[in-house]
């Protein structure tokens, strides 16, 4: 194997020659892989020869099985002889790649910028934020709890919907005459003493009973999240198919000895502990989003490649499509309801995605100053810990794999650095 190295500012681009020699004898290794999970007449799986073989698959396809493990292993090789301290993912570009000739290949890989400054973190702080819950939010735990444990009782024919009731309903909107989108329900479900997303829509079906039918015009709010109703005159058609009242209990002592406290006062006390343990989680992500700001707009960093900045970039959209995703929304409906394209996402998040970088290398920079460790026997048991939420056997497997607990190492690393951090930092 040979390789030519070409420096540029913040990135290096290897030219990789893998002689046609070791290609073969990887072709062979490839061929024994594919036999043993290749179905062969006349061949027990994993006994076939390597004649039998390419008949069977083709020469091109033992090539590309055996290439992702030649390219992996010549670009690792180059890069220690090299002695590079490269970051991020390599981007690889195959030239030359045919059966019984030399492959050829380039890899550019981003170098690791440095930091130029370290701001001096003992002499920066920031303000700590009183967790405790305000009364507004320990009233609406008590409203949110009340309703958990309210009944709903059907109302009798030709009642009137009326204040507090819950009214099932199909919908149907119209702009323009036409249906909009996302704009038809069956058995949509209303709290009228909630508020809705348009004003006037819960005054406009009070009074209704089973089986009417009410058309009527609201116009939507000019910030609403779906663009295309936007202030726009929208056409509501309501047709009512249920209607329940509410049997809603008092926040008192037998509520309280019904949820298997000892009285109101107890009750209201664990809300108070449940919502301070929120509000401190709450408060330690806004310490630590404000110190690595501050830290990260005090120091000074070598230019930072733009490689590694898009490859942030492409892990937060990853991550905005898993969250989409978890809300049953496709990721492309949800581009279209803010008005947005995938280059617009990728442009609005270049700046927190170098910002990333930056936390990243501060993070690594402080754990080095500071002698952060994390001993084998704590690794050991986190491992342990997140493998017994899992049942399956590949997924326990890949928790024990190598790659999983560098993974793990680097979170509970990172984790302690900030805790030196938040203590030096908070004031």
């Amino acid at each position: 194997m040979s390789h030519t190295v070409k420096t540029e500012k913040n990135k290096v681009t290897f030219t990789i020659t893998i002689p046609a020699e070791q290609v073969k004898e990887a072709m062979k290794e490839a061929a024994t892989r594919i036999g043993e999970n290749t179905e062969i007449a006349g061949f027990r799986p994993g006994k076939a020869d390597y004649a039998t073989i390419e008949k069977r698959v083709g020469e091109m396809k033992i090539l590309e099985e055996a290439t992702e493990g030649l390219v992996r292993t010549a670009f690792m090789k180059a890069l220690l002889e090299e002695k590079i301290d490269s970051v991020g993912q390599p981007y690889f570009n195959m030239n030359k790649m045919a059966p019984g000739n030399d492959m050829e290949f380039t890899a550019e890989v981003s170098l690791m910028p440095s930091i130029q400054k370290l701001a001096d973190y003992s002499k920066l702080s920031i303000k700590k934020q009183d967790s405790a819950p305000k009364q507004e939010l320990i009233d609406q735990a008590k409203k949110d709890l009340v309703g958990m444990q309210t009944k709903e009782v059907r109302a009798k024919s030709g009642t009137e919907l009326k204040q507090g009731d819950k009214v099932v309903v199909n919908l149907t909107m119209k702009k323009d005459g036409v249906v909009v989108e996302g704009g038809e329900g069956q058995d949509h479900g209303i709290y009228t003493s909630e508020s809705y997303y348009v004003d006037g829509f819960i005054d406009q079906i009070l009074g209704s009973k089973e089986g009417d039918v009410k058309t009527f015009t609201l116009t939507f709010p000019k910030d609403h999240y779906q663009k295309h109703m936007a202030g726009a005159e929208i056409e509501f058609t309501v047709e009512v198919k249920e209607i329940f009242n509410l049997d809603t209990p008092k926040f008192d002592d037998a509520f309280a000895k019904n949820l298997g406290m000892k009285d109101v006062k107890d009750l209201e006390g664990k809300l108070i502990e449940n919502l301070t343990k929120e509000n401190q989680v709450e408060e330690d992500r806004r310490q630590e989003k404000e110190m690595l700001e501050l830290l990260s707009g005090k120091s000074n960093f070598d230019d930072i490649p733009d490689l590694l900045v898009n490859q942030e970039v492409d892990k937060m959209i990853n991550e905005m499509k898993q969250a989409v995703a978890q809300r049953g929304v496709e990721f492309e409906e949800y581009l279209t309801s803010i008005g947005k394209t995938f280059a617009d996402m990728k442009l609005d998040f270049a700046t927190n995605a170098l910002t990333r970088v930056k936390v990243a290398l501060l993070l690594k920079e402080i754990a080095k100053l500071e002698d952060v460790k994390v001993e084998a026997k704590e690794l050991d048991a986190e491992i342990v810990k997140v493998a017994e939420k899992y049942e399956k056997e590949d997924q326990k497997k890949y928790i024990q794999s190598p790659q999983y607990r560098d993974y793990v190492e680097m979170q509970m690393k990172n984790k302690k650095t900030l805790d030196i951090l938040r203590d030096k930092m908070v004031k």
